[in-house]
């Protein structure tokens, strides 16, 4: 009979979860809803609130939006250029030195300055005190926010019927500098391209079911033609390069370049990848021809696997269920974290261009908006963040910490989740003596029901020390970050040394404790017992875990690749309007390797969560495999649990290496186990 494992580890989760909750309430009663739908002007005025002077004025203008381009934005939240609210966008594009020459333009231009402006003023004085943009730009609301309105003119990029623009610093600029982004334009096309991994992933996953031989077969001679084409793609492109203006200059002379579509017109980068995947090709292919008698043996472990999950179908499906509990973690960790942020009070700082000794100081918007020290001409007082002295604020940073950590910590919690249910549910049908009679009518669900109702805990401690090894991880990143450029060279060895170990640390951790989850699923110990036994046990059939699981692994990981290579060659043909039925429906875009490489990433997650399932079964039923070859002998009395199939697995990996001291001596093990559990039991 089952019992509550790692009760105390439980204990601390549920209170943790309490604790997240109450920090999310506070976060909720302190933070401030407005400042997350209503955008805020320099001085931290909501715009287009009711009740406020700038009801009637819901849209953020920026002088300068160029400005917000800076990396700075990312470090300070801040865009360091004045923001002011509007009744409505710019629609016409004009400067302040041609409109201050005609007084209708003039009267139109002052709608968008700071203060009323005098038209007795000079342009050197408006332009000294900050009270008026440099230009306008004719601009769209998008989120509340003005941003330049984009067209499109000969399949030149435009803003104002123009293709290019004065920054506001007299730097004439090209108008696709400012694009909103590749994503806005192709982000439809981008979630079309994931749904077809999605269900690419699920015709696989369901054919493997039915025809695992011929589907692992298929599989392989797929991925070697589409890296074969991918070498003959890059030789075209290579080769068409040759004679080309600037084509043969070499990537070293080239240097870093922000634009990486200009390495896509050097013949050099070409060749590197054509190199990169003929390395990959030949790996592949010498792997396929060492391994061939293995991956029959695979294949057959492939097949028992499909036989297990024909027997639990709804496990195809449990992903879904798992990203729906992932996402819902997300969903409240940003939630949360949105929260926390905007539960103070504005804080702000004074913005400049250039050199000054109040730069990034605190100071006070009501004595003086501007600062007209010789030193700091064109220094603001604007804007910056929220924060606050009182207690609440000091530990604002502390609560956003255990935000993060209680993320991965259940993010961590719902992984193990699932691969213990899965692992119960893949159990149940190896030790079922009579298959398929002996097997629970529904064991997906009675082994999710056994997971959280006796071993939340031992879930709990797993998730617990992986998060602990990532929040580490994340502190020795912010390290890193903070340290480049530092002169201590032993300091940035022994940091990059303590990131490897992590690393290392982290993946090994995670190994142990998906193998303990599956014993947990079988036997119902804690935790640490469970990685104990786990871990010996996989070390007295290191050969069979070689043999079976690593190369079944390999399998796998082939198909994914196959998958992710699928769907990236056709958004590569889409998105970069290669195909003329295409050309017409594909988006207008700058660099069509924003979405193409968004697809490519998007399509192997997904391709790896569906294949998870096909893993697990497979690592569920090795260790099975393993355990009942130590506890039976196949005799009438202790009978193995093991089908026809895995048996004969068993037999065709001994006779792989009949001569290895290392075979012979884990088969004494085995037979050394055997007698002396007999003896136990006697």
């Amino acid at each position: 009979a089952r019992g509550c494992t790692d009760i105390v580890c439980c204990i601390l989760f549920i209170l943790a979860i309490l604790g997240y909750i109450t920090v999310g309430i506070l976060a909720w009663s302190q933070g401030d809803p407005r400042k997350v739908i209503y955008p805020t002007d320099s001085r931290g005025q909501f715009c287009g609130q009711a009740g406020t002077p700038f009801e009637n004025k819901p849209l953020l203008f920026y002088f300068n939006i160029m400005k917000c381009a800076s990396p700075m934005v990312l470090l300070e939240f801040q865009c360091p250029t004045t923001q002011m609210c509007v009744e409505q966008c710019p629609e016409k594009f004009m400067t302040l030195l041609k409109a201050y020459s005609n007084k209708k333009d003039f009267e139109y231009y002052k709608k968008f300055c700071k203060e009323d402006v005098i038209n007795t003023m000079g342009i050197p004085e408006i332009l000294k005190l900050g009270l008026c943009p440099a230009m306008l730009t004719p601009s769209k609301p998008f989120t509340r926010r003005c941003f330049p309105a984009l067209g499109e003119k000969g399949g030149v990029i435009t803003v104002g019927n123009n293709s290019h623009f004065d920054d506001g610093s007299g730097n004439m600029r090209d108008a696709k500098d400012l694009v909103d982004g590749d994503y806005t334009q192709s982000w439809y096309w981008i979630l079309i391209g994931l749904v077809i991994a999605m269900v690419t992933s699920l015709l696989f996953i369901i054919l493997l079911r039915f025809l695992a031989g011929i589907m692992v077969w298929v599989m392989i001679a797929m991925v070697i033609l589409v890296i074969g084409y991918g070498i003959f793609h890059c030789y075209m492109e290579y080769a068409a390069l040759k004679g080309e203006p600037g084509a043969n200059v070499t990537l070293k002379e080239l240097g870093f370049q922000t634009d990486l579509s200009v390495y896509l017109q050097i013949r050099q980068t070409w060749l590197a990848f054509m190199i990169i995947l003929a390395i990959v090709e030949v790996i592949i292919i010498l792997l396929l021809i060492f391994l061939r008698k293995r991956i029959l043996i695979a294949i057959a472990l492939i097949k028992e696997a499909s036989r297990a999950i024909r027997h639990v179908m709804s496990s195809l499906f449990y992903p879904l269920f798992t990203f729906l509990l992932l996402a819902m973690a997300i969903a409240y960790w940003a939630v949360a974290a949105v929260f926390l942020s905007t539960s103070n009070e504005p804080i702000y700082k004074v913005f400049n261009e250039t050199a000054c000794d109040h730069s990034r100081k605190t100071c006070d918007p009501a004595v003086s908006a501007y600062y007209e020290s010789s030193q700091c001409p064109d220094s603001e007082c604007l804007f910056a963040f929220y924060g606050g002295e009182t207690i609440y604020h000091k530990y604002l940073l502390g609560l956003q910490f255990y935000n993060v950590f209680l993320f991965f910590w259940c993010a961590n919690f719902v992984t193990a989740l699932g691969q213990m249910t899965l692992a119960g549910a893949f159990a149940s049908y190896y030790w079922a003596f009579v298959k398929p009679d002996d097997i629970p009518a529904f064991p997906l669900f009675s082994a999710l029901g056994r997971s959280l109702r006796y071993h939340t805990g031992t879930l709990a401690f797993g998730s617990f020390i992986i998060s602990i090894i990532q929040i580490i991880r994340v502190f020795l990143e912010y390290l890193d970050h903070k340290l480049k450029g530092a002169q201590n060279k032993f300091a940035r060895f022994l940091l990059c040394c303590l990131k490897c170990c992590f690393w290392c640390l982290e993946k090994f951790m995670k190994f142990i404790n998906r193998n303990a989850y599956i014993m947990v699923a079988i036997y119902g110990k804690n935790f640490c017992t469970s990685a104990r036994d786990a871990f010996f046990l996989l070390m007295r059939n290191m050969i069979r875990v070689a043999v079976l699981d690593k190369v079944t692994d390999f399998l796998l990981f082939l198909g994914k690749l196959l998958i992710v290579g699928l769907v990236g060659i056709f958004a590569f043909f889409f998105f970069s309007g290669r195909v003329k039925a295409f050309e017409d429906t594909a988006p207008s875009l700058n660099y069509y390797w924003v979405p193409i490489l968004t697809v490519v990433i998007g399509s192997y997650l997904i391709a790896h969560g569906f294949f998870s399932v096909y893993a697990m079964c497979v690592d569920t039923l090795f260790l099975c495999f393993c355990e009942d070859l130590e506890r039976n002998d196949g005799t009438a009395t202790r009978p193995y649990y093991m089908s026809s199939t895995l048996h004969e697995i068993l037999w065709k990996s001994k006779a792989e290496a009949p001569s290895s001291s290392s075979a012979q001596l884990q088969d004494n093990d085995d037979i050394q186990l055997k007698q002396e559990q007999i003896q136990e039991d006697a």
